[in-house]
């Protein structure tokens, strides 16, 4: 594996930004023209431009190695902002005295001399600053996603790590499995992530992982990269599986080896880092653990994490901290360096159930049984807003709200999370406390009421929100519908559901149940089984065979259609729309073409068993024929040509 002296090179550049070495950062990249090119977050980077924070945007930026065709375009619609919020005096001193502006001067005089026209004019013309039917918020989204592409985030104190396993180079060789050796990053640190795919609701349930009665899974997470699903159980266990074949991971050799990674009690919750590298797990006993995947080895306790149970984990976006919440009624964040508590937050008066990391890592949302929300400061504790969410409303006092089970992150949005509690609402929430919009479920048959939502989850691109009610019911909501009612539901579980979880990338829920039958369910879009997962990007060709020998042993096509139910009807005509109309028609297709292609199937194997069957007749009746001739002193008659029996696949 050879070392790229770029790579190098900006090793030793992120060394010296860290260290405040900034003189001698700038000769570096000078004399060697190569620049670092990295941000704390791309999604903040991004962020900063689609909200127009310019200020924010241009202190990054300073500090960049841009193509000059985009920092152009970048500085030209900067000025054009500020020409029509009338900030005159700021958008003529970025025109006429920034070096950006002068080369869009020299370069392409007409654009410059469009701009200097906006700024002479009284007034704004939106269509004249914004041709071919653009707008501003279009320009923003382009320029994010070009800029985008030119930097990268990077774990800190690369260098130092790299030299750190140096040391301990056998130790080491487990780190980059062999077959990624080729398309690892060295730079970044990381292995190419696979292409997520376009958001489809889950509603066919194709594995389930059956548990013992008394050691069933209580938490359930995948991995950001999505290679895993980390399954915590009742008895402590800490298992890694495959998804998609429902087995065990034995490429893990301590799983191989039955030397499982476990805690001293009920294992209640479970979160990777972002880079996948490490497992965070929290125990009914108030103890956090944290654990190298790859080895399956403690790499750091927090035997007093908490008083009572561990409700919740979550890492930081660096990896260098654990968020956690407990029955304590506490949320503290733990470094992983120090094995020590950093900070605390109170103020909930019941259970903390779920918390979580906004994507910029500023502020720290929990959800409680006490029915509130909280929204933290992440940097000094401080509670920042409260919310009370009743009936689809945000309210302040007089009513005693439902328990609080979950807070999801919109993968889509930094400024949305989604809230769901025991009842039959769901929210999307932003962070400054205001319920941007909610769905709810619908009421039982006759007067009964509406079942109460136990767990939800989000899918990968933010365009489905899924809800499991008590019933065992799983309902998904289209984020963008005009309704509030769900698009459509399954049966998901004959058991108890405890919690439920959605796969980074593919269309795929996994869902932990007890009572009776305890399971993991993994439930998928509805698709042809044989192409099931044939444009997946994660799929190894052994996992691939696996999961198509497991689909071919299926007795029908039956098994993995969706079955409608009263549901369906009233959400198929609740809210019709040209979208709603074409997803119902696909939908009544699907669930129609696999059984005329099993009738078919059976057809043509009962004609090929009938002419099989005529010429074992006509081969019998020849038998019978010859002994006749042969016992009467005859000629025997010549055999027919040979016919087989056809079985067209056609």
């Amino acid at each position: 594996m050879e070392v790229e002296s770029g790579d190098v090179i900006r090793l030793i550049q992120q060394f010296l930004k860290e260290n405040n070495l900034l003189r001698t950062l700038a000769t570096l990249e000078q004399e060697t023209s190569i620049s670092l090119n990295t941000v704390d977050s791309l999604d903040a980077f991004a962020l900063s431009i689609t909200q127009g924070h310019w200020d924010a945007v241009l202190r990054t930026v300073s500090g960049l190695s841009l193509p000059q065709r985009k920092l152009l375009d970048l500085y030209e619609h900067i000025t054009i902002e500020l020409i029509e919020m009338r900030e005159t005096q700021a958008a003529r001193s970025l025109l006429r005295h920034t070096d950006v502006m002068q080369l869009l001067k020299d370069l392409f005089p007409d654009r410059y001399l469009a701009l200097e026209s906006l700024l002479a004019k009284s007034g704004f013309d939106a269509k004249e600053a914004y041709p071919n039917k653009a707008t501003k918020e279009k320009r923003r989204a382009l320029i994010a996603q070009s800029l985008v592409s030119e930097v990268s985030v990077v774990p800190a104190s690369r260098l130092l790590t790299l030299l750190g396993q140096s040391l301990k180079y056998q130790r080491s060789q487990g780190l980059i499995p062999e077959e990624d050796i080729p398309s690892y990053d060295l730079f970044r640190g990381i292995v190419p992530q696979a292409k997520v795919e376009q958001d489809s609701p889950a509603t066919v349930m194709y594995q389930s992982i059956k548990f013992p009665k008394k050691a069933h899974a209580e938490s359930v997470a995948f991995s950001g990269d999505g290679q895993f699903m980390a399954t915590g159980a009742v008895d402590g266990i800490i298992e890694m599986w495959s998804y998609l074949t429902g087995k065990l991971r034995l490429d893990l050799k301590y799983q191989a080896e039955d030397n499982f990674m476990t805690m001293e009690t009920a294992v209640l919750c479970l979160a990777f880092s972002k880079d996948s590298e490490f497992l965070a797990s929290g125990a009914q006993d108030g103890k956090i653990k944290v654990w190298k995947v790859s080895s399956g080895q403690c790499v750091r306790r927090f035997p007093t994490a908490h008083t009572q149970g561990v409700t919740s984990v979550c890492f930081s976006r660096d990896g260098s901290q654990v968020l956690s919440g407990s029955f304590d009624q506490s949320i503290r964040i733990h470094g992983i360096k120090s094995s020590k508590m950093l900070k605390e937050f109170r103020g909930h008066v019941s259970f903390v159930n779920d918390v979580m990391f906004s994507i910029d890592g500023y502020r720290v949302i929990s959800a409680s049984s006490d029915g509130t929300v909280k929204i933290w400061d992440a940097k000094t504790a401080d509670c920042l807003s409260t919310l009370t969410l009743h009936d689809g409303l945000s309210v302040t006092s007089g009513v005693n709200s439902a328990t609080v089970n979950r807070v999801i992150q919109m993968p889509n949005n930094s400024d949305l999370f989604v809230v769901s509690n025991k009842s039959s609402y769901i929210y999307i929430v932003s962070v400054r406390g205001q319920v941007v919009k909610y769905f709810r479920i619908g009421k039982g048959l006759g007067e009964a009421p509406a079942p109460e939502i136990i767990a939800s989850c989000v899918s990968s691109k933010g365009e489905f929100i899924y809800a499991v009610t008590e019933d065992g019911m799983l309902h998904w909501f289209h984020v963008e519908s005009e309704g509030i009612y769900p698009q459509s539901s399954i049966k998901a579980s004959e058991s108890e559901v405890i919690n439920i979880t959605h796969h980074p990338f593919s269309n795929i829920i996994a869902m932990t149940a007890e009572n009776g039958h305890p399971s993991i369910n993994i439930i998928t879009v509805a698709r042809d089984p044989a192409n099931m997962y044939s444009d997946s990007q994660t799929l190894t060709p052994k996992l691939k065979s696996e999961l198509l020998d497991r689909l071919d042993s299926a007795t029908t096509y039956a098994e993995w259609l969706k079955t409608a139910t009263y549901l369906d009807s009233y959400a198929m005509f609740s809210n019709p729309s040209r979208t709603t109309l074409q997803y119902w028609l696909s939908k009544g297709e699907k669930c129609t073409w696999p059984y005329i292609g099993v009738i078919r199937n059976r057809t043509m194997v009962e004609l090929a068993l009938d002419a099989a069957l005529r010429e074992c007749r006509k081969h019998d009746a020849k038998l019978i024929a010859d002994r006749s001739a042969i016992e009467n002193g005859g000629p025997l008659k010549p055999p027919p040509p040979p016919r087989r029996a056809s079985f067209d696949t056609r």
